[in-house]
């Protein structure tokens, strides 16, 4: 009697998850364009040009896969913009090719995708990435693109990587001063806790029922993408990044909040 308890208790439970999937689909335009305020009488059609803001080769696909994903499916116009080469053990140019092929599998064109190589943004977890440099190399490329949208780490930065937490601190003080387009939405990506970040699909209905500005959510198929994508940075696939492939939430789902437009500063470069 026990262990059909326990067998209803599994079905019963991978059922919510598929019943959320399906729930996802539907409500996702919904919250795509209430989080940009946009009129729910209005088709997406090319609404949006998302830029996703990282600040390594790999952090694409290891961290916003799901989000790319879906956004292609949307037909938004998805572009990439990478602070650094990834060069911390001298990998740099094949670390950029993985990354070009990354995108490819997850719907980025090349024409979309920008790498910066500055010895002063180096792929070094001791290094102190500065506000300033990060604030204007991204100021400039929001100038230089019209994007409305644009998705990157949190203050914890998924990982807590340096880099990643230095990219959050940059575009905060970005916002800030006022430096953006009024028209353009940040959103964060939540970073989780230990339990939660490896407890793979089957996290999905916490993340569903916890409040976010924006839920994107892949099944199957976008997880064989995304793995795909992950795949393509055979420099980086040691045993504990394979782990991470099969264990990940982050493979499956992205919550995201917006980014708070606070009082206006003075710009410190």
């Amino acid at each position: 009697m026990y262990a059909y308890l326990v067998v209803f208790v599994i079905l019963s439970y991978l059922a919510w998850i598929r019943h959320i999937y399906f729930q996802h689909l539907r409500a996702l335009v919904k919250s795509l364009k209430r989080v940009m305020n946009i009129s729910t009488e209005r088709e997406l059609n090319n609404d949006i040009t998302a830029l996703i803001l990282t600040a390594h080769p790999d952090d694409e696909c290891m961290f916003f896969a799901p989000t790319i994903i879906r956004l292609r499916e949307l037909n938004v116009n998805v572009h990439l913009l990478c602070l650094s080469e990834g060069n911390y053990y001298n990998q740099g140019p094949e670390r950029r090719h993985e990354l070009l092929r990354s995108c490819a599998v997850l719907g980025i064109p090349n024409s979309r995708i920008t790498i910066i190589d500055d010895d002063k943004l180096p792929d070094d977890p001791k290094a102190e990435w500065s506000t300033a440099l990060i604030s204007s190399v991204v100021g400039k490329h929001l100038r230089a693109q019209t994007f409305n949208l644009v998705l990157t780490f949190d203050g914890s930065g998924v990982s807590g990587h340096a880099n990643h937490v230095a990219i959050y601190t940059a575009i905060r003080h970005l916002i800030s001063t006022g430096e953006v387009p009024k028209e353009c939405t940040f959103l964060s990506l939540v970073t989780v806790g230990l339990l939660r970040k490896y407890f793979s699909f089957l996290e999905l209905p916490l993340s569903w029922l916890l409040p976010s500005h924006l839920c994107l959510l892949v099944g199957s198929k976008g997880y064989k993408r995304a793995k795909a994508a992950m795949l393509c940075h055979g420099s980086q696939l040691l045993w504990f990044r394979r782990l991470y492939i099969a264990f990940s939430r982050y493979m499956f789902v992205n919550t995201f909040q917006v980014i708070p437009r606070g009082p206006k500063i003075a710009k410190i470069y």
